[in-house]
């Protein structure tokens, strides 16, 4: 089964990836943007028959090694 995990920094913590493509942005002329916030996805096949169970794997997998739980947030769905 198929989960996407999506990582995100904190709120509060500084994002110059997201500032950058904001700014970007803007001089390509797309002009009032609120604040941009950059991340990653991640997509897995876990070896799980049920999505309760995939998305438990997910979880487990984000926080051994895919989020840093400091400065990052994740998320974990199953998908179809």
């Amino acid at each position: 089964m198929k989960v996407r995990v999506t990582v995100m920094l904190k709120e509060g913590v500084l994002d110059p990836q997201g500032k950058a493509i904001g700014h970007a942005l803007g001089t390509l002329g797309f002009a009032e943007l609120g604040e941009v916030r950059c991340g990653k996805v991640i997509d897995l096949d876990v070896p799980a028959n049920d999505a309760g169970a995939a998305v438990t794997q997910g979880e487990a997998m984000a926080r051994a090694l895919l989020a840093n739980d400091v400065i990052e947030d994740f998320s974990v769905e199953a998908l179809s």
